[in-house]
Formats: structure tokens, sequence, C-alpha cells
């Protein structure tokens, strides 16, 4: 943690390589957004969300500059060497470098954020995986593209972040049966629950790919955003609560 309430969360298996896990702690927007809120496509006051952005990246990664993409729940990866403008970012949802001082940053509100690095390569990425990213292989679509840098497979650790967790994420039959469809085997990600639904282990999912794709360090943190109101934006617990909008927190990795 930072000394002025910004809060992060941080994985010892990426020592050595800034990052961190924000939480909505320690930023500058009010209401619904208080306080960390970085997200561009929110209704909130852009000036805010603008400070809120320079206030995450120096709390984890000082003089590092960010950058973000427009997330689209897509499998599309995009190797980085500089910063885009926050009205020209391209659709992708995933980011690697080889290039120091850049902070690779992925914005969530219950999708799971995931920072990948192979130190010895200096080679990191960043990932945002919600069900349609997990199920299209964005993680391991990143690996691949951290591979076309240097990095091993063998070397990375990849830390998925807070994201909804399986006793939060209830969905129906139909959703699952779009992911047994792919594959059998990935029934063990669901949980019985109320009649004609089940509960859904995103997070465990997302682990179980990356194991497949040879990522020998895989971090699952086990840090569910739905019921923590206090500290992170959740778009589920928004709409259960029948909210006009959300905030983002932002997670980051840097060279």
């Amino acid at each position: 943690m930072s000394g002025n309430a910004v809060e992060f969360l941080t994985v010892p298996q990426l020592a050595g390589v800034r990052h961190g896990f924000l939480t909505r702690r320690g930023g500058v927007s009010s209401g619904l957004f208080a306080s960390l809120n970085v997200g561009l496509g929110s209704s909130d006051d852009r000036a805010a969300v603008a400070e809120n952005r320079k206030i995450a990246v120096e709390a984890v990664a000082p003089g590092a500059a960010l950058v973000t993409v427009l997330q689209v729940h897509s499998a599309t990866v995009l190797p980085v060497t500089a910063a885009f403008p926050d009205d020209a970012r391209p659709p992708a949802d995933a980011m690697v470098t080889a290039t120091p001082g850049l902070a690779l940053g992925i914005l969530t509100a219950d999708c799971a954020p995931i920072l990948f690095a192979d130190a010895a390569a200096g080679v990191i990425g960043a990932a945002h995986s919600g069900w349609k990213g997990a199920l299209a292989d964005i993680g391991p679509a990143t690996v691949a593209a951290m591979e076309a840098l240097g990095a091993r497979r063998d070397r990375i650790v990849a830390a998925i972040g807070p994201t909804i967790a399986r006793a939060s994420y209830e969905v129906d039959r139909a959703f699952r049966d779009r992911f047994c469809a792919v594959d059998p085997e990935n029934d063990a990600f669901f949980a019985a629950g109320k009649p004609g639904h089940c509960q859904f282990d995103l997070e465990g999912f997302i682990a179980s790919r990356l194991a497949a794709a040879g990522v020998r360090t895989v971090v699952a943190m086990g840090v569910d955003t739905y019921p923590d109101d206090a500290r992170f934006f959740s778009f589920r617990r928004t709409t259960h609560r029948a909210e006009p909008d959300y905030g983002r927190q932002l997670s980051v990795i840097a060279l």
C-alpha cells in the first residue's frame, strides 16, 4: 500500500516486477464512483477519472506511462511500445511489452485482471478476462504474444487478481452448456445452484486454461469483488442494486 490511502494487492511470485491490483480506495471521485474510479467509460467526471488514473499509476509504478485499451471481451492481444491517447485506444483485451517505463493497465469490475511476467526475459503482459475472453482463451493468447517478444512460457508467472467468485456468480444452464459444448470437462467449473442455475468458477477456469497452455506458475488470489463494496467495484452488484452506473478498478504491471 502507499501512504495516501491508495490500496493495492501484490503477489510474492511477481516480486521484482512492479505490479499491483488496485482497489477502489484512495481516489478523488465521489458518490457511486468513490473513490479511485479509473473507468473512462463511466459517467464519472472526466477530470476525476484522469486524476485517479495518475494516482493509481504513481502508487504502483512511479514515473511509468499508463497504457490501456478499449476492452471489448475479445481474444485480441496487442504488443505495445508506447501509450495510446485516451480517446484513441484500440479495441483489444490484452497487451504485452518488453519496453521499460510502460504500465500496462487493465480495468475491471468483476471480470478477471491477469498480470503476466517473465522477469528473466524482461517481458510482461496484462489481460482482461470476462467469461467471453476466458472461453476464447485470452490468457493463452497473451502467453503466445509474450513468447513472440522473447519470453518462455515455462518461466512466465500469471496472477489472477480480484474477480467475481463462484459463490457470487450465478448463471443459467444455457451458459454452462456453452462451455461444455467446447469441452465436456468444463462442467467441473460449475457447481449446483438453485433450480435451472449453476455457480460458475471463472477464476478456476482461467487458471486451468493457463496451466494447460504451459504456464507453470499460476496464482489465483481468490478475492471476490462482489460482496466487498468497500474495496471493489462490481458490475453485477450494481445491476442487482439497480444503480445507474459503476466504477472500475485498475490492475497494473510495469518493467
